[in-house]
């Protein structure tokens, strides 16, 4: 049964129909199938396939936005089940942003969707970031983490202008950061200063995790 629902989450993303992902979602819920499960193996493969599309030119932004908003229509419905659940005990504030120019927000959605299932609080504050509003909210919320993201490699300098004003303001050891996005690599987030590198969603909710552990 678990496999079946799997599979029809994948495939409700790759055709971006947000009705079936809904449906999919609670039956799921209904056969107290693992929405962790349904997460990881079931909608974040059909966002991350639909992104690897993107990268190749089969599909265009029109659908990446369509599978996007498909998988916050699903994952919506599991983190309630979650929290429903009793959730975990909270273990830290994640404070998360797509830098200043950049519109995609993609894998930042996974990232906080299997975040949120491991007992961590995430602000989410969207695309199109600027610095200044990144420190404000991160003082605001008193964040134990700052996660980045960068889809193009025009707007990676961001995350350098963050660990730089962080410092400037003699506010870098108040937080740890972390960077992520598909031109971002280990050696970029050891240039810049920041203290881990994620490669995937499942990496970013390790790294968060080791990072929280050290507060």
């Amino acid at each position: 049964m678990s496999q079946e629902l799997i599979k029809e989450a994948i495939d409700s993303i790759l055709d971006y129909n947000r009705e079936a992902a809904t449906e999919v979602a609670k039956k799921a819920v209904e056969a107290g199938v693992d929405p962790v499960t349904m997460l990881n193996e079931g909608f974040s493969v059909g966002i991350r396939e639909v992104g690897e599309r993107f990268g190749t030119g089969e599909v265009f932004l029109p659908q990446l936005i369509l599978a996007a908003e498909t998988m916050k229509a699903a994952t919506g419905i599991l983190e309630e089940a979650i929290a429903e659940k009793g959730g975990s005990t909270k273990k830290g504030t994640f404070l998360i942003a797509t830098v200043e120019g950049d519109a995609h927000d993609i894998g930042k959605g996974i990232v906080v969707s299997l975040l949120k299932t491991q007992g961590i609080e995430v602000i989410d504050l969207g695309r199109d970031v600027s610095t200044d509003k990144i420190i404000e909210k991160a003082l605001e919320v008193n964040a134990d983490i700052i996660g980045t993201s960068a889809l193009l490699t025009t707007t990676i300098m961001a995350q350098k202008k963050l660990e730089d004003e962080l410092r400037a303001r003699n506010l870098r050891d108040r937080f740890k950061t972390m960077v992520g996005g598909a031109p971002v690599t280990q050696r970029w987030a050891e240039k810049i200063g920041a203290d881990a590198y994620a490669e995937d969603a499942a990496d970013a909710v390790e790294k968060a995790l080791e990072l929280l552990a050290l507060k």
